[in-house]
């Protein structure tokens, strides 16, 4: 991640949306000089101009300083494009339904790739009436412990958060077809589907 912005992410925005450098600047109150010496790496825009920049380019703030926008084609909100993040820092665990730029104590979170579950974090299911039994064996210390357990199906996502020392299962409902998620603070997120 870039400290500031830069000059090519402006240029590159700016002519995606068709824009002039006077045009771009009449929006934002500078010189199209201003914009040319931002483009060309011979200045920066000062910070009180980022908000109307990021504005008039069609992109948050974040996006802007980090020189890393996300173009969301994912009109419908389609549950098999969940993506999920989880702050390091403080524990938050963030769902969202596609492409996004996700912020928490300050830091931009990258979206979780899910592994396969492995032996080490196997997933035993039993069947109790009309409810499934999820345990992992696992540990769940201080240290290192399963975080939450998630599952999804075409219409639904659910998150269960799980402790550092208490209980390493959730009873959840059986339902056909799902992929069932784990965070493990030290290994990060796995899949299986049932």
């Amino acid at each position: 991640m870039n400290n500031y912005v830069t000059g090519k992410i402006i240029k590159e925005l700016r002519e995606k949306k068709g824009l002039t450098q006077l045009e771009l600047a009449n929006v934002i109150g500078v010189s199209d000089k201003a914009i040319s010496k931002w483009e060309t790496s011979k200045g920066l825009p000062d910070i009180t101009l980022i908000e109307p920049l990021a504005k008039a380019l069609n992109i948050s703030i974040i996006e802007l300083i980090s020189g890393d926008y996300v173009i969301n084609n994912n009109k419908a909100s389609n549950i098999e494009k969940s993506k999920l993040y989880v702050c390091p820092i403080c524990g938050n665990i963030i769902h969202s339904m596609g492409k996004t730029v996700i912020t928490c104590c300050g830091i931009v979170l990258p979206e979780l790739e899910a592994e396969e579950v492995n032996d080490t974090h196997k997933i035993n299911i039993k069947n109790i009436e009309d409810e499934l039994l999820i345990r992992i064996n696992h540990e769940m210390t201080k240290e290192h412990y399963i975080s939450f357990i998630a599952y999804s199906r075409y219409n639904k996502f659910e998150i269960i958060k799980l402790y550092a020392e208490g209980e390493n299962e959730v009873r959840i409902p059986d339902l056909n077809n799902i992929t069932l998620y784990i965070y493990c603070n030290k290994h990060g997120l796995m899949k299986q589907k049932i």
